[in-house]
């Protein structure tokens, strides 16, 4: 193999930002004249996707079938919200109050597109696209090609301006499948990785202090010596000159610059500091990571980012009672998991993160978005960890639920509807690519023509429709 550039290795990390593949590779109707078209509208400004991680069950959460048998419905109940007609588990009582601003989408489904397992689930999702025959083949072992489709992430982060200082795409505050693999659907892919979302690393031990790679240096490593290392850019430019023709090259080149730019930047710093929010308010939005990172990404999204992704990260310390990675994949012990763990933890943050971005007048322009890779299984008892007794529920990739609201969204509302054990779809069924372009639809972005990495043109995505009745 022919070296067209010699890279310290060190030099390279220190540099931080790199993609996965690193050289290897809103206001008004949603219809005008009656006739089903859009009407103009102020597009929104920013989209913030929650990702509940594993899979989240739509039967116990806002797509409840009090009436189904007991084996399909288990022991939870509904309650009335502030959105008249629509109830949501009793569980989520922060949320209930602020169901106004909600519109949820309860017929999304793969229609048979899937695998049935994660990977291809969060790339269904994440990107819009059906998974490819790999996935099939794969499953669980496929990981992410520089030929994928791209996130809606970066779409975004291509579609939009670039921001003064600040990355068009952040995710936080975990890396989907790191660092045994990394699920596929998170990156730029065939966009090349100059649009992969910036990586900020958040943990449970110290909810308040975010770590962004691009920022971070090594203890021997001062910023003015970082800073200085902009020679090393200009000592590879004869390298670089000799092999101009290698993409991934060219991407690295792009992504190191925005790397050196983000070290040079106080208000980068600034936006990541947590410590200037009130107590109150922090206290408002509760402990814990995923707390703080829904109200980082209000501040981010306050600074103007276009899009940011908060993955749920998981609790290892009750990974073992749900028979799941720490998170929403509640294979046992279903009820007592979401009733105990993983509603508490997400009911009080997303719903101060709606009421948050309410009073700041930020919802209208601020598509939010809560998603999945799967549904669960609406029949209670997976084989694999003790059947019904076991009290878990399997995956179930034919029908899920989606939550939407600000963007012009009109809150208050449902679209679709599953059928009577929430196995299927039912009423105005829609798949990902939906979803999909009712994002890009909220952010304005209606031509979705792009070239790959070797410049040559495509289309983002010809399926689906956005969801106009939404707004």
């Amino acid at each position: 193999m022919t070296n067209h550039c010699l890279i310290d290795r060190r030099a390279f990390l220190v540099a931080g930002g790199l993609g996965f593949f690193g050289l290897n590779l809103a206001n008004a109707a949603a219809y005008g004249a009656g006739d089903g078209s859009p009407a103009r509208r102020r597009t929104a400004k920013s989209t913030i996707m929650i990702w509940l991680g594993g899979g989240a069950s739509h039967i116990d959460t806002w797509d409840m079938k009090p009436n189904a048998v007991a084996e399909y419905r288990g022991p939870f109940r509904p309650m009335p919200t502030s959105a008249r007609g629509i109830e949501l588990c009793e569980y989520l009582p922060h949320l209930a109050r602020q169901a106004h601003h909600l519109a949820i989408v309860r017929s999304l489904g793969d229609h048979g597109r899937g695998t049935g397992d994660h990977h291809a689930g969060y790339y269904y999702n994440l990107t819009g696209h059906a998974p490819d025959r790999t996935f099939h083949q794969l499953l669980n072992a496929r990981t992410p090609y520089p030929t994928d489709w791209p996130a809606m992430g970066s779409v975004v982060a291509m579609k939009r301006p670039p921001h003064a200082f600040l990355p068009n795409a952040i995710t936080l505050p975990s890396k989907e499948g790191a660092p045994e693999y990394t699920r596929p659907g998170q990156f730029a892919a065939r966009l090349g990785i100059a649009y992969d979302p910036v990586f900020v690393e958040g943990t449970r031990e110290r909810p308040l202090d975010f770590t962004v790679p691009a920022l971070s240096l090594r203890g021997d490593v001062s910023t003015d010596r970082m800073l200085a290392r902009r020679g090393l850019v200009q000592s590879l430019d004869q390298s670089r000159r000799q092999a101009e023709h290698d993409l991934a090259i060219r991407d690295y080149t792009i992504h190191q610059q925005r790397a050196f730019t983000l070290l040079g930047s106080g208000q980068v710093q600034n936006a990541f500091d947590l410590r200037r929010e009130p107590e109150a308010l922090r206290a408002a939005y509760g402990p814990g990571i995923n707390a703080m990172s829904m109200l980082l990404a209000r501040r981010l999204v306050e600074a103007g980012v276009p899009y940011v992704t908060v993955f749920w990260k998981g609790n290892m310390q009750v990974a073992e009672l749900c028979k799941s990675g720490g998170g929403w994949d509640t294979h046992g012990n279903n009820f007592n998991c979401l009733k105990d763990h993983l509603l508490p933890e997400f009911d009080r943050p997303f719903a101060a993160l709606l009421d948050d971005l309410h009073q700041r007048g930020l919802l209208d322009e601020t598509l939010v978005l809560v998603s999945s890779e799967m549904g669960r299984k609406p029949r209670i008892g997976d084989p694999r960890s003790g059947g019904p007794n076991g009290a878990g529920r399997d995956h179930w990739t034919a029908a899920q639920s989606v939550l939407l609201a600000g963007g012009g969204i009109r809150g208050g509302q449902v679209y679709g509807a599953s059928d009577r054990r929430a196995e299927y779809p039912a009423d105005n069924r829609v798949a990902p690519e939906h979803i999909a372009r009712t994002v890009f639809h909220a952010m304005g972005i209606d031509d979705l023509h792009a070239t790959d990495r070797e410049g040559r043109p495509f289309h983002l995505m010809e399926q689906g429709r956005p969801l106009w009745e939404l707004f």
